[in-house]
């Protein structure tokens, strides 16, 4: 979840990304393609040139027996460019000479991690230079500007002048939404704060509830409230109407006032702390946790330092797409070395010259886009500037731009200790809070779940955490991606997921060895965690208890500050 430029005091987004790409580019600069590889790529090159040439030639004269072009790109999806012939020749060229430096990056000579990077900035710029960005180039957007006399033009310009406003492409109405009005609504109040989080108890939907109470640790570089966004796709709603007392942690969008925040404080005073409050409302020794991506990771770095001190605080431990082994971290590997943490450590570490720093979240927001820039960067450049169009509302995005900040010494840690180094699947390697850390000395049953076609942590690598967790477990796999596979009601019908595979072996075996079933895994979730939950008692009647007193109705504050 790096990036490679930055300021102690934050940076343009964009800015800083394209000196990312660049910086790949030129690292390219040094690197041979062999020449037999260049000598095929030529041949082929020119043939398909010569053929493109030959039909626009063609379409252009008229001929009845020139073929309309299938371009096979959804980019270029719209009549309009296959029935204009100089639209339908520009589209073919791109995605000709696209096609070919693709394979070119694939072909030079280098190391897997060089090439990859080389691959991804071709990528990049091949994203950026389509010819459906220009409104020169672009016949739906040029046909849209006549059909409205011009009315989209000065539409997309006002949209254009917005977002720059903003300070980011709006991938979605955002004066639709409010957080706590229709998004994060579910009935709850704060019980419980410190600098650095609120802790959200929720109303139950149930007459009983289990003993065991439910803590929810979301990823500090999101807010909490994916896991909450409408009635019928909230998994936070979704637990408590299945009989649990549910809690969640509301981390704070950091400011200045706490950029010198450690990891070991989002441990001590972050995680712990919320596990002790649980523990202290719901008068149990033990209870049920759940950590989502990065707070998958913070959840079980918390149960670990709590093991070495001999506690035993979780009943059930959820992990939902977290990485405990980073040694397969997908396309984010691309962006981490040694000098590019370096760099994040002198401008916004804990030992910065100038002092700490924020890593800003709109800069960790524009690095999220462009891992995936036609759809969440360019389909918007298109859409709403070129044509004119709002944005439709969108709960989910609405959410990806509500970006947060992160305190420079706390990511610097994470970033070397995990992504770089991989020292936290090493049993007592690193030392949390003044403890060894072994996550193998977790004493409970986990459930790992991951997505099978997540960009952010490859299933693959989510896999890897049931070799290093030593409690009773199970995995299941479900489809999509890193959100969508998450956030998937069992009342949406929605694609499906894997159980049951062999474990033990490499992930691939468990896919092979695994059941497809129809639906959302919340149900198998569900079934697993019910007999961990401990008996049915009467449902509190308020929140918190005598030295947790409501401070104010959920979402509370901290969800709603703007980085």
């Amino acid at each position: 979840m790096s990036r490679t430029s930055s300021s102690p005091h934050g940076s343009d987004p964009a800015d800083a990304f394209g000196k990312a790409v660049g910086g790949m580019l030129q690292a390219a600069a040094g690197l041979t393609l062999p020449h037999q590889a260049l000598n095929s790529l030529q041949a082929e090159y020119l043939k398909e040139a010569a053929s493109i040439w030959n039909g626009a030639v063609e379409r252009f004269a008229g001929k009845p027996e020139a073929e309309t072009p299938k371009l096979g790109d959804r980019r270029f999806a719209a009549g309009d460019w296959a029935t204009n012939p100089a639209a339908a020749f520009t589209a073919q060229t791109y995605l000709l000479n696209a096609r070919t430096l693709l394979k070119m990056a694939d072909a030079i000579e280098g190391d897997e991690k060089t090439r990859a990077r080389v691959r991804f900035a071709v990528q990049q710029w091949l994203d950026a230079a389509s010819p459906s960005n220009f409104l020169a180039l672009n016949p739906e957007a040029q046909r849209k500007a006549l059909d409205t006399k011009g009315e989209s033009i000065a539409q997309g310009l006002a949209h254009l002048w917005g977002d720059v406003q903003q300070g980011h492409v709006s991938q979605t109405d955002e004066s639709v939404f409010e957080v706590g009005r229709n998004v994060a609504t579910s009935e709850g109040a704060v019980v419980y704060e410190n600098e650095l989080f609120q802790l959200l108890e929720y109303k139950p939907l149930t007459a009983k509830v289990h003993e065991r109470p439910m803590l929810f640790v979301p990823p500090c570089i999101n807010k909490y409230y994916i896991l909450d966004l409408q009635p019928d796709n909230s998994l936070i709603r979704y637990t408590v109407g299945q009989g649990h007392r549910v809690f969640v942690v509301s981390w704070r969008n950091p400011d200045t006032s706490i950029a010198d925040k450690t990891w070991d404080d989002y441990i001590e005073h972050g995680a712990i702390r919320a596990i002790r409050e649980v523990q202290a409302i719901g008068g149990t020794e033990q209870i049920d946790t759940l950590g989502f991506c990065v707070g998958g990771t913070i959840l079980s770095t918390a149960l670990a330092v709590l093991a070495a001190r001999g506690e035993q605080p979780a009943a059930s431990v959820t992990l939902l797409t977290t990485l405990l082994d980073f040694s397969n971290t997908g396309v984010l590997d691309l962006f981490i070395d040694e000098p590019a943490v370096q760099l994040r450590e002198v401008t916004i570490g804990a030992d910065a010259p100038q002092g700490p720093g924020l890593l800003r979240g709109k800069e960790l927001a524009t690095t999220f886009s462009f891992l995936r820039p036609n759809d969440l960067v360019w389909n918007y450049v298109v859409g709403n500037y070129l044509k004119g169009d709002k944005p439709p509302p969108f709960d989910l995005l609405y959410w990806n731009g509500d970006s947060t900040n992160l305190p420079g010494p706390m990511f610097c840690w994470y970033l070397r200790h995990t992504y770089l180094q991989n020292e936290l699947r090493q049993p007592n390697k690193l030392t949390v809070c003044g403890q060894k850390v072994d996550l193998g000395k977790i004493k409970a049953p986990v459930f790992v779940y991951a997505s099978r076609e997540d960009h952010i942590v490859p299933w693959q690598a989510a896999f890897e955490s049931t070799k290093i967790v030593k409690g009773k477990l199970r995995f299941v796999l479900g489809a999509s991606g890193h959100i969508a596979g998450v956030i998937n009601p069992p009342a949406a019908k929605k694609r499906s997921h894997w159980v049951d595979g062999k474990l033990g072996g490499s992930a691939q075996q468990w896919f092979d060895s695994a059941k497809e079933v129809p639906g959302s895994w919340w149900t198998d979730w569900a079934a697993w965690l019910k007999p961990h939950a401990g008996k049915m008692i009467p449902a509190p009647r308020g929140y918190g208890d005598r030295k947790h007193k409501a401070i104010e109705p959920a979402p509370g504050r901290y969800v709603k500050v703007k980085a």
